[in-house]
């Protein structure tokens, strides 16, 4: 081939990188490199395309090259500036040692420098105190790095630091300001004034912490923004996989399962690198929730296990598939270890809801309101509308189980709204059980019916087998409607023990629960139906038919 024709391939290689066409771009600057290195401006574009292609191996000896070659011709800052992108991919791939060493050789190279890349050497040191709890230092590294690259005029900086200063923000419950700063960066971010590399990480930090504080209309916005961004660059290799989970999450909660399951799918294929275990872990866990939720317990089974294989944390999922199971004490035993195991406020609320639901399953009324006390002080220091929905939805079903219908609906229909106008059917349809157990314990009859008629049309609709199981071991528990009196399940359980002949001390070692527990019950059931003997109350139990 003639020497003319590398003028054309890196020609054409510039011009892929300009469209995006990241795989044209590799081929075209590997090809023209083979025959004569590349300069220096060209090698990073051949590197930066190879590391959207996922090609890591690749993209850090490209990098390791620009940094020798930068440092040869005594060009130290732009030497520091390929040493810290060695160390940040490095880091990315969990490579903590070596990324600290290359960090340490970009700060030795601008020591004493007034420049840009002193800015982005700030950035491992805001992970480094977030993910150590110095949220306040944290902040202040952030900010002073985004300063740094408004002096530069450096968008991409200013842009990703912003991102960084505004996730701290929300996660120290400041709202207004987190998320205010926060669109100030993905603004940059979505009008395509970064590159592609911060551009991606942006995304997924935003996305991520918007989840995890359930600020669903920022979720939801800036995941159809990546969906876009993704699906406009097809050989893109990394936040792909992020993307498809984020939408698969949403897709959930949006009652689209089958959908959910397909992109989650889609997730774990595109997730093989040893950097995309994160991602392959979330993509299985979201198949096992949607899976639970179907009734598919087997297939919910081994995708928690593989996810836990991939180092996620299958709580709180797993313990409510225990639930389901009726593995009641696992499920206990599974919540409680996993609360254990945090302090972490956030964490603590994605699990709350859960230890919840199976105290009261398990007749632990006590417990249920610690769960729901402590849930209500984390969304109180958040003040986000949905975690405030999620401890309303809480306090209304252990005021329920405690036998206080009337205390009961205003938190719950509180909840429900919330749940309804962000667009989640099946949470919305949970709630409505509630709320028609509340109103049929208060003699609210027809608002009772409406509500359980409405819930069992999205059950229905979603294929939510768990859900439609136990609306029909109510009604056949209450003798074909609610049972009497606004007795919960479990006192209805308790009752037709007392109506068998069982002592307390029997019934608490059949139920496994303390004679404490049960002794409560008994005293609800009495107080509820106005009866005062256990003679009494087994004449009650036979006059409903509960036995």
């Amino acid at each position: 081939m003639s020497a003319a024709k590398k003028p054309n391939e890196v020609a054409r290689g510039r011009d892929g990188y300009r469209r995006h066409a990241w795989a044209e771009a590799y081929r075209c600057f590997a090809a023209a490199d083979r025959r004569s290195p590349l300069p220096a401006p060209d090698l990073e574009m051949y590197a930066l395309s190879a590391a959207l292609l996922g090609r890591d191996d690749e993209y850090l000896a490209l990098m390791d090259r620009l940094y020798q070659l930068y440092l040869r011709s005594d060009h130290p800052v732009r030497a520091a500036h390929w040493a810290f992108w060695i160390g940040f991919r490095l880091g990315g791939m969990r490579e903590m040692g070596q990324a600290s060493g290359w960090f340490a050789r970009a700060q030795r190279l601008i020591e004493n420098v007034d420049c840009l890349e002193q800015g982005y050497l700030l950035i491992p040191k805001v992970y480094r105190l977030s993910g150590g709890g110095d949220y306040d230092g944290a902040r202040a590294v952030a900010a002073e790095a985004a300063a740094i690259g408004d002096r530069f005029r450096d968008v991409d900086l200013s842009a990703y630091a912003r991102c960084l200063e505004g996730k701290v923000l929300l996660l120290q419950g400041q709202l207004e300001r987190g998320l205010a700063l926060l669109d100030e960066a993905m603004v940059s971010v979505t009008t395509g004034g970064v590159g592609p590399v911060l551009a991606g990480l942006a995304y997924c930090n935003a996305i991520a912490c918007c989840n995890q504080l359930y600020v669903m209309d920022r979720a939801r916005e800036w995941t159809a923004a990546l969906s876009s961004w993704c699906e406009a660059q097809p050989e893109l290799v990394p936040f792909t996989g992020t993307c498809l989970v984020h939408r698969a999450e949403l897709m959930q909660l949006a009652g689209s399962w089958r959908e959910a399951i397909d992109e989650a799918q889609r997730a774990s294929a595109r997730a093989q690198r040893k950097v995309d275990l994160q991602t392959s872990a979330d993509s299985h866990y979201q198949q096992a929730e949607v899976h639970r939720l179907r009734g598919d317990f087997a297939a919910a089974e081994r995708a928690y296990r593989s996810a836990s294989q991939l180092g996620r944390e299958p709580q709180p999922g797993l313990a409510l598939l225990r639930l389901a199971q009726g593995r009641t004490a696992d499920a206990r035993s599974a919540i409680r270890g996993a609360l254990s195991a945090t302090t972490d406020r956030l964490n603590r609320a994605r699990l709350l809801p859960a230890a919840m639901e199976i105290a009261l399953a398990a007749g632990d009324n006590e417990d249920a309101r610690r769960a729901s006390a402590e849930l209500e002080a984390i969304a109180a220091g958040f003040g986000t509308e949905v975690l405030g929905a999620m401890a309303a939805h809480a306090r209304g079903a252990v005021e329920l189980a405690d036998g206080r219908p009337e205390a009961a609906l205003e938190p719950l229909r509180r909840a429900f709204r919330v749940w309804h106008e962000v667009g989640a059917p099946y949470i919305a349809a949970r709630l409505r059980v509630l709320i028609a157990r509340a109103c049929r314990a208060h003699g609210d009859r027809d608002t009772a019916t409406l509500e359980l008629d409405l819930a069992r049309e999205v059950f229905e609709r979603l294929g939510a087998a768990t859900d439609l199981a136990a609306l029909a071991a109510a009604d056949r528990a209450g003798g074909r409607g609610a049972a009497p009196a606004g007795l919960s399940p479990r006192e209805v359980e308790v009752l037709r023990l007392i109506a068998s002949g069982k002592t307390n001390k029997a019934i608490a070692k059949e139920l496994f629960l303390s004679e404490k527990t049960v002794d409560r019950h008994v005293s609800n059931i009495f107080a509820k139906a106005n009866i005062a003997s256990r003679a009494a109350a087994t004449a009650f139990a036979y006059q409903h038919g509960l036995v």
